[in-house]
């Protein structure tokens, strides 16, 4: 019998909530510029909470609870655990250069900031209804909103946070209205509920299909796909690069599973309404993101639109899951899309946090010319951001190769030959900009003779294990597909 209060299922979200409190207790005490102790204690919330998901996914601990409010399942243990680890890797990065620019020596925010936004992406992980998902998505956003403008003296992150402040409101209440009408349609607010009352034929068609194209524009919001992409090259760019990486990292993993719960397993019933409407976002991200990041000579805003044509793969696997009605297939496409999202947030981290390690006291690293001569100057970055710059365009072995292949194969599989081989060519256009990277660290003379270090013992190990993780889940990714594919299967219902 379904047990309306089980506390137990929730653990991680309670242990997460308790422990951020504390931090935040702990610091408005502390009078430490650098705000050591408050990092420290960060960092043990994040693994503690690693550790109670992964004593969960262990387990098999599966359920919902809160009269389905929340669910706990193996996608949910998985992206939870990953989530944390992006956030203890972004903070590690960072640390220094929040440091240097004052951003935590009048208190640690910083530092709660990312932890609540940690706690937003948890519970988006485990929405069991369309009510978790929005507290989920506000909970992140409005963290976020802070951690832009972490820096109030700095004009660009105030006009960052305030365009994506605007932005971000008017993405909450295009997804909210689109939740609205699905309630309408259907008269229920459970993901599971919802998914039955659909294949019963009780919904109301016409307010369903209109509840589908707001919500899919929410998503499209969360997930910076074309058009909807408007606020990132400019938050990208005008946030401290700590936060930007927060803001590309981790959110990918929770908009990502809430993608996954609303359509395919509360929506699944009417994937021909909405399956079109990803194949257009798929195709405009993959065109406008490759193209426009040509002319870009901002290291971070040429990334930015990076982002927008790597979220056109995660759209092509999402929309291919859906022919014939085989479920097999469909976990299969699924599980290449939430693959891909994984090897881009782990790229992801290497790139920005190369900026983070280049940037120092007085010199921001934001031009695609500071990175001119990096190879003479500090060989290790040099090979850890040809490594990335690779994956990303998908040069082999690397694992942003092999991350393309199982979403191609997936594309053809579904039988939209055409669609893929437009991604290959917005990927062939995508290289340039990528090796145009690469060649200045590599065959560019220098800018200036100053001696770039790779950060502390821990920041060069961190960047090292993520520089080898890139390549090595490219020689070796089988293990990395099989677990993306099983935990699809075992937690969503379609």
């Amino acid at each position: 019998m379904q047990n309306l209060f089980d506390f137990a299922l929730a653990t991680p979200e309670i242990v997460l909530l308790v422990l951020t409190g504390a931090v935040l207790l702990i610091d408005a005490f502390g009078n430490e510029p650098s705000r050591r102790m408050t990092f420290m204690l960060t960092m043990g919330t994040l693994l503690v909470v690693i550790l109670v998901s992964w004593g969960q996914w262990g387990e098999a601990t599966q359920g919902r609870t809160f009269s389905s409010l929340y669910v706990a399942d193996s996608l949910g243990h998985f992206l939870k655990i990953l989530s944390a680890i992006a956030v203890g890797v972004t903070l590690i990065y960072g640390r220094a250069y929040a440091e240097k620019r004052d951003m935590v020596a009048r208190g640690g925010e910083m530092y709660s900031l990312a932890l609540l936004t940690l706690l937003g992406e948890f519970v988006m992980i485990s929405a069991g209804s369309m009510l978790t998902v929005y507290l989920g998505v506000e909970l992140m956003s409005f963290a976020l909103y802070g951690l832009v403008a972490l820096r109030r003296d700095h004009l660009a992150s105030v006009e960052a946070a305030m365009k994506y402040y605007v932005l971000g409101c008017l993405a909450s209440g295009i997804l909210l209205y689109g939740m609205s009408m699905i309630y309408g349609a259907t008269g229920q607010l459970g993901l599971v509920e919802i998914a039955q009352v659909i294949r019963d034929g009780g919904a109301d068609r016409m307010p369903l299909v209109f509840g589908v194209v707001f919500i899919v524009s929410g998503l499209a919001f969360k997930l910076t796909a074309a058009p909807f992409h408007m606020w990132t090259p400019d938050v990208y760019q005008g946030a401290p690069t700590t936060v930007t990486l927060l803001v590309g990292t981790a959110p990918k993993f929770a908009a990502f599973v809430i993608t996954l719960r609303l359509l395919i397993e509360a929506l699944h019933g009417i994937a021909v309404d909405w399956q079109p409407m990803l194949l257009i976002l798929a195709v405009l991200s993959l065109a406008i993101g490759n193209i426009v990041a040509i002319a870009q000579t901002n290291f971070k805003r040429m990334l930015a639109y990076s982002t927008i044509g790597q979220m056109g793969f995660v759209f092509l696997g999402l929309l291919s899951g859906v022919y014939e009605g085989q479920a097999g297939a469909s976990a299969a496409a699924y599980g290449s899309s939430l693959f891909y999202v994984v090897i881009y947030v782990l790229t992801t981290l290497s790139t920005f946090g190369l900026i983070l390690l280049l940037s120092r006291q007085g010199f921001e690293c934001e031009e695609i010319s500071d990175l001119k001569g990096l190879n003479r100057r500090n060989p290790l970055l040099a090979g850890v951001l040809l490594l990335s710059m690779f994956s990303l365009a998908g040069i082999p072995p690397l694992s942003g190769f092999y991350a393309k292949l199982v979403v191609l194969q997936a594309v053809v599989g579904a039988g939209h030959v055409w669609l893929a081989v437009f991604a290959v060519m917005c990927s062939l256009i995508g290289a340039f900009y990528y090796l145009r990277v690469v060649k200045m660290a590599y065959f560019d003379e220098p800018e200036d003779s100053v001696t770039l270090g790779s950060g502390t013992l821990a920041t060069r190990g961190v960047m090292s294990v993520n520089g080898l993780l890139v390549i090595g889940l490219g020689i070796l990714p089988g293990g990395l597909m099989s677990l993306c594919v099983d935990v699809i299967r075992q937690s969503l219902n379609f």
